[in-house]
């Protein structure tokens, strides 16, 4: 499969100068990197650009005009991605949160998946050894709480490392996705789930960033629990899809 890593930059200028490099040395045939940054006042779209005439083939930098989410930029991501051809996709932040390493365990475990999540609520998964435990708690309890009301039964449904078919993002209603927040993991997820999608989790150990400031906010929490509720509504009249061959059955 000819997989392409959707990577959205906002201010990583430190980190995707470290993470390039240490992508493609990874053991992975036809690897393409696709950077949707949002105008980075720290010039990560500009280093962004500087890597893909050492690497002409291999990455595409999409340039937006400012600061206009995760979301969409994950979602216009991976509809250039798919435009371009790409056979599989994987989404993954820029901060080193999520282990390079594990990228081909998440490609070989998709030829007999639609969907696989690198995890940190199945065993062997972990969070950072240095977040507190309050913080820990409230990153299980927000985990906890889109499960039981959206009723899946994926244990990681908030983190953002994941690989996709390409089948399976072409067959999702990409143009109704409305959350621009972390929300968006819980709404991807939730999409694929009612869509009747065969998952598989991972695990990984999630780190926290050396490098770099945080997005996370308190008022990114508080959109995500609100935006539960209505995302289940949303979607209530999709129904599972019939289930495509995969590679590995």
């Amino acid at each position: 499969m000819q997989p392409t890593i959707v990577i959205p930059t906002y201010n990583e200028a430190e980190n995707i100068t470290k993470l390039i490099p240490i992508l493609f040395n990874l053991p992975i045939e036809s690897l393409k990197v696709l950077i949707v940054d949002d105008g980075s006042p720290d010039g990560t779209g500009d280093i962004a650009n500087e890597f893909s005439m050492h690497y002409p083939n291999q990455i595409a930098v999409f340039q937006r005009g400012g600061k206009l989410g995760f979301g969409s930029a994950y979602i216009q991501g991976f509809q250039r991605a798919l435009a371009e051809g790409a056979e599989c996709i994987v989404q993954m932040d820029a901060d080193f949160s999520h282990p390079p390493e594990k990228i081909g365990e998440l490609l070989t475990a998709l030829e007999s998946h639609d969907v696989v999540i690198g995890s940190r609520y199945i065993p062997d998964g972990q969070l950072d050894d240095d977040w507190p435990l309050w913080r820990k708690a409230l990153s299980a309890f927000g985990n906890y709480y889109a499960r039981e009301i959206l009723r899946l039964s994926i244990k990681d449904v908030t983190g953002g490392f994941r690989a996709w078919r390409r089948e399976t993002l072409a067959s999702m209603p990409l143009g109704r996705v409305r959350s621009n927040g972390y929300s968006f993991q819980i709404e991807m997820i939730h999409i694929a789930h009612r869509l009747g999608f065969r998952f598989y989790e991972i695990p990984i150990y999630f780190a926290e960033r050396n490098l770099g400031e945080s997005k996370m906010s308190f008022q990114i929490q508080l959109e995500a629990a609100l935006r539960v509720w209505q995302i289940r509504m949303a979607y209530q009249d999709l129904k599972p899809l019939p289930q495509l061959p995969l590679q590995g059955k």
